[in-house]
């Protein structure tokens, strides 16, 4: 298919990139953390990392990893927590030693951790201490050798860290009890990793970054492997898309959405590493007042999240009071933007809402509009520079301008494949390097992308991919179900939530009764908000549930 969009991107944004400017992330890291030594990094509840002291303390961290873990390039370690300064401590001391970060998400259950650390052979797990007792009854049937355990507060200044530390624990009691033998505090190994120098490791484009976990058809979920020319390109892509709308050095961005989330690693950490941002870190996203306190008191030009999260935003009366004046992007991905946030976006800020694409097996930015777009289009946008896109048909035949089949693309930042699953690799990834999105979309005449539905079964719960035969399997485990299927269905506040049909094997099985197991084995995003008994199930003439009737009488009702 001809690149007829090159014509149409303005400011020539579309010249292709060299995913080898940078040797690696480690490279880019260093040689940025040392440009901009002066300029702020990371800021979180009050207080502030400069690039000179995530350098100095990354370097620490990685000094433990290698000295007194006495762990090597290609490890696996483990990153459980939410937006904290010691998120960039701890990955940047992996990346920079050549070791693999897996980002886990800090609400799994004890059953999801279990099966990311054995799928990924992780051997270090950097967690906190809220979330320690998933991990100490999971502890049994995994092999990890190291344990580090941080405090919420435990980057910020005295006294105000062991105040902060003092109300999470024993006030709001936010942290369980738990015990695990042989767990270093994450300051100690700091201190330990002061008094050693860390020996420079050799890290190269093709070693691996990152394996981030995503769902599957199968409902297992699968490492996407990243490598580091992986990383580097999407930063790369993202950046030449900014073009001039950004300067170095003086960018302050919202980072509301998870670090272990790829949107939020590669569009915020990344590109603000790139070109020596800052990174204004959001705990807790959903303490809406508190978020609104902490944007009127930050000098911040852009912002990155969910539908969701503009939308929950824009309905809080304090939200129409801030200054915009300095705001100058805002982009939204990981879900649908919807035209009524869009529209209402543009109106109070000033600036439009831009919609962007991607996946996890794409480091993940695939597409996204122009930044100087005037009005919401319900398109995905753009390529990225360096990416072909394509729409097939079934059987991989091409398809022309307007035709509707799956969208598939080609690029620097595809994954290498799924860690140690070559058959399901295959079924994504071509020999040629051609992606399967899963996605039904179509291309106009100007090269713009639009998604109009999803092949796959994923229901898109804020952002976060639920796939429904893992919420199945988990929900069959209970004796009392006989039959199950998951749906998506539509939802004005998370774009869509999990609704589950059941056949009953058990004739007393309740409604709260499932919903008290699905919130033992499924992260809150997963569990299913709506449950319905049923009979039967429709099924095909081979005996497979058909989740499509399933969902289709459910957009019936809410349209009557």
């Amino acid at each position: 298919m001809e690149k007829i969009w090159l014509k149409e991107y303005p400011r020539g944004v579309l010249a292709e990139v060299n995913p080898d400017q940078y040797a690696s992330l480690k490279a880019m890291f260093e040689e940025n953390a040392r440009k901009y030594a002066r300029r702020p990094a990371y800021s979180n509840l009050g207080a502030t990392l400069g690039y000179a002291d995530l350098d100095r303390l990354s370097r620490q961290f990685g000094v433990w990893l290698q000295k007194v873990a006495g762990l090597k390039k290609g490890d696996r370690v483990a990153i459980m927590m939410p937006n904290l300064l010691q998120y960039p401590v701890a990955l940047f001391g992996i990346l920079r030693n050549g070791m693999v970060a897996v980002n886990v998400n800090p609400l799994y259950t004890e059953r999801e951790l279990e099966h990311q650390l054995k799928d990924s052979g992780t051997q270090a797990i950097v967690i906190l201490e809220n979330f320690a007792t998933t991990l100490q009854a999971t502890l049994p049937h995994v092999s990890l050798k190291h344990v580090i355990v941080t405090a919420i507060g435990d980057l910020l200044p005295a006294p105000k860290r062991q105040l902060v530390n003092f109300v999470v624990r024993r006030i709001k009691k936010m942290v369980p009890s738990w015990r695990i033998e042989g767990a270093v505090p994450f300051r100690d190994a700091l201190t330990q990793g002061a008094r050693q120098t860390l020996e420079e490791v050799p890290v190269t484009g093709e070693d691996i970054a990152f394996l981030q976990y995503t769902g599957g058809t199968t409902g297992v979920a699968k490492g996407a492997v990243l490598t580091h020319r992986n990383m580097v390109a999407n930063t790369l892509q993202l950046a030449a898309w900014v073009g001039d709308h950004f300067t170095y050095g003086e960018e302050h961005i919202v980072t509301a959405l998870p670090l272990y989330h790829i949107f939020s690693l590669t569009v915020n950490a990344m590109v603000m590493l790139h070109f020596g941002g800052e990174n204004i870190l959001i705990t807790n996203p959903r303490d809406i007042p508190d978020f609104i306190k902490t944007l009127k008191k930050s000098h911040w030009s852009c912002i990155t999240g969910v539908n969701t999260l503009f939308n929950a935003l824009l309905h809080a009366p304090e939200f129409e009071h801030l200054d915009f004046s300095h705001l100058r992007f805002a982009l939204g991905g990981g879900m649908a933007v919807q035209r009524a946030v869009a529209e209402r976006w543009k109106k109070l800020t000033g600036i439009p809402l831009i919609e962007g694409y991607g996946l996890t097996e794409a480091s993940p930015v695939v597409s996204a509009n122009p930044l100087d777009i005037k009005e919401y289009s319900g398109a995905i946008g753009l390529p990225m520079p360096s990416t072909d896109v394509s729409i097939r048909d079934d059987d991989g035949r091409e398809l022309k301008i307007g035709e509707v089949g799956e969208l598939c693309f080609k690029g620097p930042q595809v994954m290498r494949g799924y860690w140690n699953r070559p058959d399901e690799t295959a079924k994504v990834l071509s020999a040629d390097g051609w992606l399967r999105t899963g996605d039904i979309g179509r291309i106009d005449s100007r090269g713009y992308v639009y998604i109009v539905d999803r092949k796959k079964d994923m229901i898109l719960v804020s952002g976060f991919n639920v796939y429904p035969n893992e919420v199945e399997d988990v929900m069959m485990m209970h004796p009392g179900v006989r039959e199950v299927a998951a749906v998506g269905v539509p939802d004005e506040h998370s774009g869509e939530v999990v609704k589950l049909f059941v056949v009953k094997k058990d004739p007393t099985l309740t409604v709260e009764t499932l919903k008290d197991w699905a919130h033992k084995e499924l992260t809150g995003y997963k569990r299913p908000k709506y449950i319905e008994f049923r009979d039967e199930l429709p099924k095909s003439n081979v005996g497979k549930i058909l989740r499509r009737e399933l969902r289709d009488v459910e957009l019936h009702k809410q349209q009557r």
